[in-house]
């Protein structure tokens, strides 16, 4: 182990030779994040896949509207609508609306299903050597290095082929089996970390994917109809949310290399893991659980309001200011994901007696705009998103909060496949952004011309 003093030391020494004044950063224009003055993402590229609508632009203002979200240009609340008309799971006809870049036929669809659900087993080879042999205590870097391992067993040879009948192979057996990957990096993880008892339940073909991974973390292996439902609906609004979003874009980054399909999912997995990301419904259930242990009467909005305060004052929270859960960079009025789960959790905590807890969700929801406007006069809107909900969700679902990270990446590997193959098909040159240098030349000091300080 690096000894400390000599860590600190060091540590500060980089810290002020990586040191930029911020002022630079607006004397040189530079965008950074890739994002505008306003907080809209820099225009980078073209997609087909998905688009995520909260403002409009007129005469230079931006106007705010209800949020909306589309797959292949078609709104997702119209293919949430269809699966609760036709009471059927709707994840796997998303997947293939994504991939494919059209609605499947009834015939499609069923060959679809039985596609990836021979897909979903694991061999014993791969699930002995890429998970059981060095079981990890965080699963997206489990999913991360599985997803490498993968490599190595490549069903046709040649991994590193990057033609689009390829990519698409090594696409659908990807999409299979990522679920089951997440599910016994967890139950590995259990075992070998946490003292649990190691069960690895075989997943079913014929099942859905949402109804496959309840069945494969759970001990008795049984599930309700609305849990399936409602983690079916989690799958589908989590699958895409355009080209820009960070693990999306780092599919089009690494993509852009040549590099072979394993790496480009592996560095989008290892993207998503980011609080900033994917791990952000952690932060929202983080600090609803600091709230409850700290406001007496959660049916009082005055004393939660008062705790949403102390909040944004940095007086309680994590010190950041910030309500998790409220606020997105496109969205503004609402997020369309976060207004469906909301319907859809609001059934669930009635069925689970967790309608208190319900309330307080909503109360935050209802509350919290007005405060960050408060202190952020540059917050006109402020709007609930997804991640106010899905941990609320999850939870209720009896998903350890370990897996919430990695269900999201379940959902999403299939729109980072359909991103690769839209940046491979495009031909785009390698990515290569600029970095403008803001050192002077100066001049090399002969090892023996130099003093210690």
């Amino acid at each position: 182990m690096l000894d400390q003093k000599w860590l600190k030391k060091y540590a500060e020494q980089i810290r002020e030779a990586d040191r930029i004044d911020p002022d630079l950063y607006r004397k040189y224009n530079v965008k950074r994040g890739l994002r505008n003055n306003d907080g809209t993402g820099v225009l980078v590229g073209l997609t087909t896949i998905g688009n995520v609508h909260g403002y409009v632009v007129n005469e230079g203002e931006r106007q705010a509207i209800p949020g909306e979200l589309y797959y292949r240009g078609i709104n997702v609340r119209d293919i949430v609508a269809a699966d609760k008309r036709e009471h059927r799971f709707g994840y796997e006809e998303t997947a293939y609306l994504l991939l494919f870049g059209k609605l499947p036929t009834t015939r499609e669809l069923v060959e679809w299903k039985n596609t990836i659900g021979s897909y979903r087993r694991l061999s014993d080879g791969f699930k002995e050597d890429a998970i059981m042999r060095n079981p990890s205590r965080e699963l997206m870097n489990a999913m991360a290095r599985a997803v490498l391992f993968a490599y190595a067993f490549d069903s046709e040879g040649n991994a590193d082929d990057i033609s689009i009948e390829k990519c698409l192979a090594q696409s659908v057996e990807l999409i299979g089996q990522i679920p089951t990957i997440a599910a016994y990096a967890y139950c590995a993880k259990s075992h070998y970390h946490d003292g649990a008892s190691l069960l690895l339940r075989n997943p079913d073909p014929r099942k859905s994917t949402a109804e496959n991974f309840l069945m494969m973390i759970r001990e008795d292996g049984r599930y309700s109809r609305l849990e399936a439902e409602t983690l079916d609906l989690a799958l589908i609004l989590h699958a895409e949310h355009g080209g820009g979003n960070n693990s999306s874009f780092t599919t089009h980054v690494v993509t852009s290399s040549f590099t072979d399909i394993y790496s480009s999912i592996a560095a989008s997995i290892l993207s998503l893991k980011g609080s900033r990301h994917g791990g952000a419904n952690l932060r929202v259930m983080r600090q609803m659980n600091e709230i409850k242990e700290n406001v007496k009467d959660w049916n009082e909005a005055k004393n939660v309001e008062q705790y949403l305060e102390k909040i944004a004052d940095r007086k309680a929270g994590d010190g950041t200011g910030l309500i998790y859960g409220l606020g997105h960079a496109v969205y503004t009025i609402s997020d369309p994901r976060a207004v469906m789960l909301k319907s859809k959790a609001q059934k669930l905590a009635k069925e689970k007696g967790r309608e208190e807890e319900m309330r307080l969700f909503s109360m935050i929801e209802d509350l919290g705009p007005a405060i960050i406007r408060s202190r952020h006069p540059a917050a006109e809107n402020v709007c609930a998103n997804v991640d106010l909900y899905s941990g609320f969700v999850y939870d209720m679902l009896g998903i350890p909060t370990d897996l919430y990270t990695p269900l999201f990446a379940v959902a999403r590997c299939v729109s980072w496949c359909a991103h690769r193959m839209e940046e491979l098909i495009n031909g785009g040159p390698i990515m290569r952004p600029a970095y403008k240098p803001i050192f002077h030349p100066r001049e090399y000091i002969p090892l023996k011309d130099r003093r210690d300080n």
